[in-house]
């Protein structure tokens, strides 16, 4: 499998790339708060997040359930951890969005689609083909990372969620894992993908968990800056991401 690890390493790389030019160029993607009409055409913003997510949750789970490897508990559990994740992130959570004619642009979408194309395709080819997983103690070790991530990433999206439906304009969320960092919601996912990393224990979810981190801190730090700029009373000491250090 000489060839799937180049094209995984190539892949981590290119992510490694990509996080560098967002921290130093400061590019911000022109989406949510950031949003902005400079960058082409634009769709609705609920289906631009249900088309982003649609990628990842069908190819990875596809690609285990028709490969050769035994359908046994560890790969049931893999599978429905994934499922529980993006079925949530491309149905539930555009569902519950309170951006009523709210525009994401096209060239957002289709990259963010490519890009779950590749990691669900990473993370399904290599559990379904190459490697021999089963129960142990990184299957408990993740499985509270995992689920502590959720948990964090969920009630953090469901605040900031609130407070749009109490308001139409943007505040300053408090509470929580607000109360040490701006976007608890992408420290959340993070943790939830390490999580899941510990309990696959191959390349393919290392890769994506990196590739969760290269996306989600430049776009945090964005987030943290924007309400630095935009509340003079925002908070001090509170960090963008990572609690007392990021």
């Amino acid at each position: 499998m000489t060839w799937f690890y180049n094209l995984l390493f190539l892949w981590i790389f290119i992510g490694l790339c990509t996080f560098l030019y967002l921290i130093f160029s400061k590019t911000i993607a022109p989406y949510g708060r950031h949003s902005n009409s400079n960058w082409g055409i634009t769709i609705d913003n609920k289906w631009g997040w249900f088309w982003m997510e649609l990628p990842a949750l069908v190819l990875m789970p596809g690609i285990i359930l028709f490969s050769p490897v035994e359908k046994n508990g560890i790969i049931i559990l893999i599978i429905g951890l994934w499922i529980l994740h993006y079925f949530y992130r491309t149905i539930l959570f555009p569902m519950k969005l309170k951006t009523k004619g709210k525009k994401m642009p096209l060239v957002i979408v289709i990259s963010a689609f490519v890009f779950n194309l590749f990691n669900g395709f990473f993370v399904g080819y290599e559990i379904g083909n190459i490697s021999q997983l089963d129960f142990g103690i990184n299957t408990l070790i993740g499985l509270i990372i995992f689920f502590v991530g959720m948990y964090i990433n969920r009630t953090s999206d469901n605040k900031l969620i609130s407070l749009r439906k109490e308001n139409k304009e943007y505040q300053i969320p408090q509470g929580g894992m607000f109360k040490y960092i701006s976007c608890p919601n992408h420290f959340g996912e993070i943790v939830e993908w390490i999580g899941f990393a510990i309990i696959v224990f191959n390349l393919g979810a290392l890769s994506f968990t990196l590739w969760t981190a290269f996306n989600l801190i430049p776009r945090a730090l964005n987030h943290h800056n924007w309400y630095i700029n935009s509340f003079k009373e925002y908070p001090e000491k509170r960090k963008a991401v990572i609690p007392f250090i990021l």
